[in-house]
């Protein structure tokens, strides 16, 4: 369920959240929602794709170290709830547990993003030896 890719530095934050929001619509139930949804924006695509899968390990109630990143994930959060998947694709207004962005600096000519998303069972449970 995941997808990478080059946008144009002129896309912005808004090609971001389209990019993310139609990733999770194509995908649908095929993730097995709700899902947390990472993000990892700049490097290279490389890069971006690490950090994607990096930033699903924060716990699901922890908040972006950084108030912009934050406010982002909230309101990128809200549009996916928005688009009515639900759990097990069945409809309803949880898609999303959580969204996780994790951000680096890139060549100014490039804006690398890519989405992992994975179910909310990688999160479930805890097993401490």
């Amino acid at each position: 369920m995941s997808r990478a890719t080059m946008l144009k530095p002129s896309d912005g934050l808004a090609g971001v959240e389209d990019f993310v929001v139609n990733r999770v619509w194509e995908a649908q139930a095929n993730p097995c929602p709700p899902i947390i949804v990472g993000i990892g924006i700049g490097g290279t695509i490389e890069r971006a794709a690490l950090l994607a899968k990096k930033s699903l390990l924060r716990p699901i109630v922890e908040e972006s170290g950084d108030a912009e990143l934050a406010e982002v994930e909230k309101n990128l959060r809200k549009k996916i709830n928005d688009l009515g998947i639900g759990p097990a694709g069945l409809g309803g207004r949880i898609t999303a547990l959580a969204v996780h962005i994790l951000m680096e600096s890139c060549h100014i000519a490039s804006l690398p993003v890519a989405v992992n998303i994975n179910c909310h069972s990688h999160h479930h449970r805890e097993i401490i030896f």
